[in-house]
């Protein structure tokens, strides 16, 4: 106040109920008077205050009723824009990002939904820009974001730089500098936390208000509402297009008769010594020294040999029309086809019998990895995970958020030709070993995606160190990771007859991806490539690279397998001499 205080009269406002303090009336300099205010003027005021306290107390209730209206009406007008998103999880994000700020003026903000089973938040907004459809997941304990998370309670910062949890670095990192935060907590309609709002810098003030804390709280529940509804229509539309991926396989691929079954039911299931006394060699070649019209035969022998169907139970019919139906559910592609499933099986057979593997694993987990191998390529099309993400395709827009599209693709089906009549190999199972029969499956035909191997490899250098031990669950899941990767990659360790035919079919496959890609206007890579790639150059890097790494570790947990990095070393020997021959 511009003026020079001589004396001063403060006299309180209370409530018509008296209760509670509403107003100040202050008066400042008494005119006439050098003594200041007197107890008469004192009594005065008072009285004045008391009669006006009505009208004050009317005012303030119709101003706060009119904030109150203005408020519920600014909430209705979000809530609408926000239920017309639901058709679509991420516009519905950038839409909340959105009216957050709008809300309480904030210069930035991000949304974290939180993963339970994971225990992690995951970001998909920033400032309501989508960072090239990536994600960031960070632990759900560190942070901010993540204190709210777990203690589902608002936290408005007033100076960023001084709170414990703040983490500088990212400030660092972007040039952005942060000073006040507001972070709160958006939960279903259980009262769950199922997300994370952060908003940064209040626009034009000092910090976020109390005011700003309770409109975001309400705020809060429109969002929560919303996104709970967007998820559960994104899985309802996820369950149509996994029943229309299931009703496009059913339709390609028709049902086993029960004749056919039969013919391989009413004969005993043939012995090892039946098929080729080789069989059970690392240095067999099944897709040369085999018959392919005997796959059938070969497949329930190995199952023999390593006496699975006895111990377990499993109904030969079962089995049977499980194999069979199988081999129907490959489509005829140059490489991912029905041979390639049965020799990688073959190969997951020779890891069970020819080391010491069995010592580790129980025979449900036997049986699961050849089932796996049979199933891990199920319905493949002949294209790769890029291919059906850049092409848009219906497995891309199932698939493609969680990674690895055909791998999960594959997974779906083997479990559609599970549950389907009398194919079901785990009914005897108890529901435990149900469920880990499951379970392994899905571990085990991922880990044929390699990105899945690489984020893994460190883990099984680190149980290569330690050793085996057979009662801890993760040394178990791990190895047949291994298995499944070297199995799937089996047709490299072969003698070079087998490996230098084999890549025919492969080369066939990728360079008919590759003109795929160039009718719809893509530059595929080099290897898709027929006009420039060289087939002995990428082979060789491939398995100095890729393939002989990871055999390596191989032979370092089973010492049985060593064999094989000689026939690798034999065939990168022959492909750089054949890529010399080329370049000369």
């Amino acid at each position: 106040i511009d003026l020079y205080i001589k004396n001063i009269l403060v006299v309180p406002g209370f409530s018509e109920e008296g209760k509670e303090l509403i107003a100040f009336f202050c008066l400042f300099n008494k005119i006439g008077s050098t003594g200041g205010f007197t107890l008469l003027d004192e009594e005065l005021v008072s009285m004045v205050v008391e009669n006006c306290k009505h009208i004050i107390s009317n005012a303030l209730d119709w101003k706060n009723q009119t904030l109150i209206q203005r408020q519920n009406e600014t909430l209705l007008d979000i809530s609408k824009r926000l239920f017309s998103n639901l058709d679509d999880v991420s516009v519905l994000l950038h839409k909340i990002m959105e009216e957050a700020r709008n809300l309480t003026k904030a210069e930035r903000c991000s949304l974290f939904l939180v993963d339970h089973e994971n225990s992690e938040l995951v970001a998909k907004v920033f400032d309501g820009i989508e960072k090239e459809k990536a994600e960031v997941r960070i632990p759900i304990n560190q942070g901010i974001a993540g204190h709210v998370a777990c203690t589902g309670e608002t936290i408005n910062i007033k100076d960023a730089y001084s709170h414990p949890l703040f983490y500088r670095d990212v400030d660092a990192m972007t040039g952005f500098k942060t000073k006040h935060i507001l972070c709160f907590p958006i939960r279903s309609d259980q009262d769950k936390v199922i997300g994370v709002a952060q908003l940064c810098n209040k626009i034009n003030g000092n910090s976020f208000t109390k005011f700003d804390e309770e409109r975001t709280t309400a705020f809060a529940i429109f969002v929560g509402l919303s996104l709970v509804q967007s998820l559960l229509y994104k899985k309802a539309t996820d369950a149509q297009q996994r029943s229309k991926l299931a009703n496009e396989l059913m339709l390609y691929h028709m049902r086993v008769p029960n004749e056919e079954v039969e013919k391989y039911v009413a004969h005993s299931f043939p012995a090892k010594c039946d098929i080729h006394p080789r069989m059970d060699e690392f240095t067999f070649m099944p897709r040369i020294e085999l018959s392919q019209h005997d796959s059938i035969q070969v497949v329930l022998a190995m199952f023999v040999d390593l006496d699975l169907i006895r111990k377990l139970k499993i109904r030969d019919s079962t089995l049977v029309r499980f194999i069979l139906t199988v081999r129907r559910a490959y489509r005829d592609v140059a490489y991912h086809n029905w041979t390639h499933s049965w020799t990688v099986a073959h190969f997951s057979y020779l890891l069970l019998k020819s080391t010491k593997a069995r010592d580790y694993l129980s025979d449900l987990e036997a049986f699961a990895l050849l089932a796996a191998s049979l199933c891990h390529d199920i319905d493949h099309r002949g294209t790769n995970n890029s291919f059906q993400v850049s092409s848009h395709s219906v497995l891309a827009s199932l698939y493609s958020s969680a990674g690895s599209v055909l791998e999960r693709h594959h997974f779906a089906q083997a479990m559609c030709i599970i549950q389907t009549e009398s194919c079901n190999i785990f009914e005897t199972f108890s529901q435990e070993d149900y469920s880990r029969a499951l379970d392994l499956m899905q571990l085990m035909i991922l880990a044929t995606d390699l990105a899945n191997h690489f984020k893994i490899s460190s883990q099984i250098d680190k149980l290569i160190s330690t050793g085996l031990n057979k009662n801890d669950k993760n040394h178990i899941d791990l190895m047949l990771s291994l298995f499944m990767t070297t199995a799937d990659l089996s047709d490299q360790t072969k003698p070079w007859e087998s490996t230098f035919s084999v890549s025919d079919l492969l080369y066939a496959e990728f360079f008919a991806q590759g003109d795929q890609e160039k009718s719809l206007g893509y530059t595929p890579i080099q290897m898709m490539d027929r006009e420039k790639a060289s087939i002995p150059e990428l082979q060789f890097v491939f398995l100095s690279k890729i393939a002989m790494p990871i055999y390596q570790k191989l032979s370092s947990l089973f010492p049985e397998t060593a064999s094989i990095l000689s026939c690798i070393n034999d065939n990168m020997n022959r492909w750089k001499e054949m890529e010399s021959l080329e370049n000369s």
